[in-house]
């Protein structure tokens, strides 16, 4: 969210975690170089909060590309749906709706406060080439205005070497599907 920042301590031990996840796993940005990526994140320190937020609730954050602006792309890379983002619905009209046992937030409002955005389905798919995620859990995935006003919500997984996109009411919640989240920088 604008205007939250680390403190210079935690800003040095993130950047710390995300040059060796950088350097751990090439094949997620090839042809980019960390000084490049350092100097993005240092020059946008809510940005910086935002992606020790993702870190903090277990996405394990990575650089998987850079738009023609200029801006890097940051995925969860975890290899499961982060662990501190499941058991959620899909956005905030679920959750009101849910007048039994309602979950504790949303995939969009936790996105929404952590200021990043969830993956499109496109970008689900695009992360699928990159490794094999979600093989136990699956991920909400933002969905189609036509779905969600039908009361719908998309989620994706990976089972059988194949992404499959299923269908759920938008107030469902499990606690092995949760949301995998995206940061431009």
């Amino acid at each position: 969210m604008v205007g939250k920042t680390l403190t210079a301590a935690e800003s040095e031990k993130l950047l710390h975690i995300l040059q060796e996840r950088f350097e751990a796993h090439p094949i997620r940005h090839p042809e980019l170089k960390w000084s490049n990526v350092e100097a993005k994140l240092k020059a946008n320190p809510d940005k910086l909060w935002s992606l020790n937020e993702m870190e903090r609730t277990g996405g394990e954050p990575d650089v998987v590309g850079i738009e023609d602006t200029g801006e890097y792309i940051f995925f969860d890379c975890s290899p499961e749906s982060p662990s501190e983002r499941r058991s959620i619905c899909y956005d905030q009209q679920a959750l009101e709706a849910r007048k039994k046992n309602p979950p504790a937030n949303s995939a969009l409002g936790l996105a929404s406060e952590m200021g990043i955005e969830i993956l499109t389905e496109d970008q689900y798919r695009y992360l699928q080439t990159l490794g094999a995620f979600d093989l136990k859990t699956s991920s909400w995935v933002k969905t189609p205005e036509k779905i969600r006003k039908l009361g719908g919500a998309l989620f994706c997984d990976r089972r059988y070497d194949t992404v499959f996109v299923y269908h759920n009411g938008a107030d469902s919640y499990y606690g092995a599907r949760g949301f995998r989240g995206v940061l431009k920088i």
